[in-house]
């Protein structure tokens, strides 16, 4: 069995239509609906293989994430994937990802390729960041050098066609082996409201298996980058970084050092030069 999660909180549900289609629940792909709203909805209760868990608060992204992959692990699911609400894809890419983690035991944790609806790339892969990584993409990202530098960030010299063992993706889409999150107790750190989570439990899933970039399938995610334009979830986002770097390290981070020099040895990439 596979299982898929998709958060809301006051989510235009005509915005859902195209995930909906995308995963095509059925007997044996079940959908958690994880719902943050003040107030619950009767849009699922009609649709078949849709489990609708009403929260009556807003615990956070990664909180109610948790909820279904507990969930998951109780169904005896082999993957859950969690999805964001503003992704489509062709439904029978999960059985290429499911077919794939099949034959590589020691993947956890698999991204396939992310467009944009205008079929341009989203650069997803990244290594673990540092505070300058995060305040020069967030405050300054065309600035001179700093081009170079978030080329580098983002593993755009990889050319995101092969597959590949990045320590740090998005999390618009996560493929999910079960049986590592429930051995090894990986969920999302609920310190993160939301923003940072993703890096957060993927780093850690990255300890004990392979996270891997996979471009042989692609979604398209209509990224909106909501911090960007609302100062309110700026605020969250530096909050959440702040909690980030506090857990992992600021500027002395030996586990972050290890981890992106060992991507960039295998891609072949030069090291920035200091």
């Amino acid at each position: 069995m596979i299982s898929a999660s998709i958060v809301l909180y006051n989510t235009d549900k005509d915005l859902l239509k195209s995930v909906l289609e995308s995963y095509h629940p059925s007997q044996e792909r079940l959908l958690l609906i994880i719902d943050n709203s003040p107030t619950p909805t009767d849009y699922f209760v009609n649709m078949k293989y849709i489990h609708y868990i009403f929260n009556g608060e807003n615990i956070g992204f990664g909180a109610a994430h948790n909820i279904a992959i507990h969930k998951a692990i109780d169904l005896k699911s082999e993957y859950h994937i969690v999805l964001n609400p503003d992704i489509e894809f062709d439904t029978a890419i999960i059985a290429e990802l499911k077919h794939y983690c099949d034959e590589h035991p020691d993947v956890s944790y698999v991204l396939p390729k992310v467009i944009y609806p205008n079929g341009d790339l989203q650069y997803l892969c990244k290594l673990l960041p540092t505070p300058a990584d995060l305040i020069f993409r967030r405050f300054i990202p065309h600035f001179g050098h700093h081009n170079t530098h978030n080329d580098r960030y983002t593993l755009k010299d990889s050319g995101y066609n092969k597959i590949f063992n990045p320590p740090c993706l998005s999390g618009c889409f996560m493929f999910l082996r079960v049986s590592t999150l429930e051995q090894y107790q990986l969920f999302f750190d609920d310190r993160f409201f939301m923003y940072c989570e993703d890096f957060d439990l993927i780093r850690r899933i990255h300890r004990v298996a392979k996270t891997i970039f996979y471009p042989y399938v692609t979604i398209v995610h209509n990224h909106a980058a909501s911090s960007y334009h609302d100062i309110k979830m700026l605020l969250i986002h530096i909050s959440s970084a702040c909690k980030y770097f506090n857990k992992y390290g600021w500027f002395f981070d030996k586990e972050r050092d290890d981890f992106n020099q060992r991507v960039l040895s295998e891609l072949g990439l030069e090291k920035e030069k200091k």
